[in-house]
């Protein structure tokens, strides 16, 4: 078993770091909001005091966090206090570029880094099923396995530090686009009299199936969009997504509309909603608004 520093105990961090309890290693937790160290303390997670405790003599250490800022400034402090050879494992979404900053200081200073943001939202965290995308060496994707095995179902290392992020890119490209155009076959069918309902469960099984109509389809229908991923975040990641694309020169003409529709959804106040909450933004479009 390792010793762990887990910084970051949010909708997905936390029960990722109490399977990592659960599993026997040595957890040693921190976040800014006390509560949520208080909740891993009670399944045998020690608290730290601040995030210099935290990382200090650990393994690996483990960073959740929302943004680039956070990695960098939380990174900051693992520069200065962790041991040589340990092993920093983030699984935040950032940028590539900030990734690939993570393992360049971190080389310098004789740690490890893996890039390995993950998919499958507060469900796939709490269920230990999130698929994880790993950027990194093999040697260290090897060590980092048993965590992997532990708080995942898929996971697999798609290319050098960095690459994690780019194929997170590109997972949530696809996921925001489902998502419009599931609401638009919603909108269509609601509007032209068909049963909607049945409608989405034959399309669930057909080839227009995917993973979102599988979970989300009844919650979509009853216009109930309590997050497990919220809107604020996926408009952070296409940021992440629309600056991957300008500086790999690739058009993405589909992704920058499904861009707008997330940032419509914000501005229209739906910030703090599910993803698929697009539902909305397209029934507004319509003038079919309810909210």
């Amino acid at each position: 078993m390792s010793k762990i520093g887990f910084v970051g105990l949010g909708i997905m961090g936390g029960p990722m770091a109490g399977h990592l309890v659960k599993a026997g290693h040595d957890v040693t937790v921190y976040d800014v909001n006390s509560t949520a160290i208080d909740k891993l303390t009670t399944v045998g997670a020690t608290g730290g005091g601040d995030i210099a405790e935290t990382v200090r003599d650990k393994d690996i250490v483990i960073t959740m966090l929302p943004q680039d800022e956070h990695v960098e400034a939380v990174f900051t402090e693992v520069l200065a206090h962790a041991a040589e050879g340990t092993l920093y494992i983030d699984f935040s979404t950032i940028t590539p570029r900030t990734a690939e900053w993570t393992y360049t200081e971190g080389a310098k200073r004789g740690l490890r880094v893996l890039d390995a943001p993950v998919s499958g939202g507060e469900p796939g965290a709490v269920n230990a099923t999130l698929s994880i995308m790993v950027g990194g060496s093999e040697d260290d994707f090897a060590t980092a396995t048993p965590i992997f095995e532990t708080v995942g179902k898929t996971f697999e290392l798609v290319g050098p530090n960095g690459s994690g992020q780019v194929v997170k890119a590109a997972n949530q490209l696809v996921v925001g686009g489902t998502y419009a155009l599931i609401a638009e076959a919603i909108l269509l069918m609601e509007s032209l009299g068909a049963n909607a309902e049945k409608g989405l469960d034959v399309l669930a099984g057909g080839l227009a199936g995917s993973r979102i109509l599988e979970l989300k389809r009844k919650t979509m229908l009853e216009r109930s969009f309590q997050p497990g991923f919220r809107i604020d975040l996926h408009h952070k990641d296409m940021g992440i997504i629309l600056a991957a694309a300008r500086q790999a020169e690739v058009p993405i003409p589909l992704g920058a509309q499904t861009a707008q529709l997330i940032a419509a959804a914000r501005a229209m106040g739906h910030g703090s909603l599910d993803h698929s909450a697009l539902l909305l933004v397209a029934e507004a479009l319509a003038g079919k608004g309810r909210a």
